[in-house]
């Protein structure tokens, strides 16, 4: 079965004048238009494809690579609006098209927005939503506390940063752990810290706890020899000093250096610490 929205391997069946035409061994074909054809090949070839509809709602095959693929996320940019919806770029020749009523604001020309694509099953269109949280569910988690996993940024709330864990549940970033620019669409590793007892998930950006001394002791060295190996931070520094210099919690720098002051690494200063040579 030829799948929309996904990439398909499918059969060179023959070569004809609008292009060549695909099948996947069962009943289904559709045709990879001229421009997309390879310079060589032969008939029996295997070859990846995207398949999504055409303008006149004909599947069709490329080799383009779109920005997003059914059931993902990704933040594309709006090119134009019309009496019907938000047409965005989503890097195929015919634009992705999203409705009045998945916009979680509406959309303007030139706007990016952060969308989740799916196929509409009474249009068989693929399309777009803004509503990106209508695709989560926290109820049944895959994950569990201590957890490295996939995010991407969604949106900003009062108290952080609302973030899509692993493509299907929401967690959020707290003000306090923020320790670096971050923008709705950045793609980021992070740690589950909590799972709360109504299943919402708090999201650490760094490790958590002893697991955090490690890579930033690390981060920390990193540091000192790219400053001739000292930097003006100790632990009566602000927080405000230490998140601008290194990029975390003052709690996690202190912890760090403590790490490296006992396995004898640096020495702690009265203005900050040095590398031991």
């Amino acid at each position: 079965m030829i799948h929309l929205g996904e990439y398909n391997t499918l059969e060179i069946l023959r070569d004809t004048e609008p292009g060549l035409f695909l099948g996947d061994g069962e009943d289904g074909e559709v045709l990879l238009p001229n421009r997309y054809v390879p310079e060589e090949f032969e008939i029996g070839d295997k070859i990846e494809v995207f398949v999504y509809l055409d303008n006149e709602e004909r599947p069709v095959a490329t080799t383009d690579k779109p920005y997003v693929k059914k059931g993902d996320f990704a933040l594309l940019r709006c090119n134009q609006v019309t009496n019907f919806g938000a047409f965005l770029d989503w890097g195929l020749v015919k634009e992705l098209f999203c409705p009045f009523k998945e916009q979680a604001f509406k959309m303007k020309a030139g706007g990016w927005y952060l969308v989740h694509c799916y196929l509409d099953e009474e249009t068989e269109r693929l399309v777009a939503s803004s509503k990106t949280n209508h695709f989560l569910d926290n109820k049944e988690l895959t994950v569990s506390q201590f957890d490295e996993v996939d995010l991407i940024v969604s949106h900003p709330s009062e108290i952080g940063m609302n973030v899509i864990v692993n493509k299907k549940h929401l967690g959020l970033v707290f003000n306090d752990d923020i320790y670096k620019d971050i923008s709705v669409g950045d793609r980021l590793k992070g740690i589950v810290k909590k799972v709360r007892h109504d299943n919402k998930l708090d999201i650490s950006l760094s490790q958590i706890g002893y697991r955090n001394i490690e890579p930033n002791a690390e981060h920390i060295l990193n540091e000192l020899q790219d400053n001739s190996g000292f930097l003006p931070l100790h632990d009566k520094s602000s927080p405000e000093d230490i998140k601008e210099h290194l990029q975390m919690s003052k709690k996690s720098f202190k912890k760090a250096i403590g790490s490296l002051y006992k396995e004898r690494q640096i020495t702690i200063e009265a203005d900050g610490i040095r590398l031991v040579d």
